[in-house]
């Protein structure tokens, strides 16, 4: 038995699930969010364990890192588009940044 494949959510789907995720915004058709961390050991951290989770879903991110910041686009490609695999990754990230330290505003 196969898994069924992620279904592209619509406009409204997306817009119920950013506003529980107020700082992830739509951009280019994927889920963008940009976190900064207090250094660099701080981003590998959360990089690890976003991965590591990434890994488990089989649904991968496209990042970028310089020092203390990650960009992240979530968008789910065989699908077209965002889906709830890409939402299910985002909050485990939300929870992962939330064990590292921050930095100052």
């Amino acid at each position: 038995m196969s898994t069924p494949r992620p279904v592209k959510l619509n406009e409204t789907e997306i817009a119920t699930a950013l506003s529980k995720l107020p700082d992830w915004r739509l951009q280019g058709g994927k889920l963008h969010r940009e976190y900064k961390f207090a250094d660099f050991v701080a981003a590998f951290g959360f990089m690890t364990g976003a991965a590591l989770v990434a890994q488990a879903l089989d649904h991968h991110p496209e990042w970028f890192n310089v020092w203390n910041t990650v960009r992240v686009d979530l968008a789910t490609h065989d699908a077209g588009g965002v889906t709830a695999l890409d939402l299910k990754l985002a909050h485990s990230m939300e929870e992962l940044a939330g064990r590292q330290p921050r930095a100052e505003k």
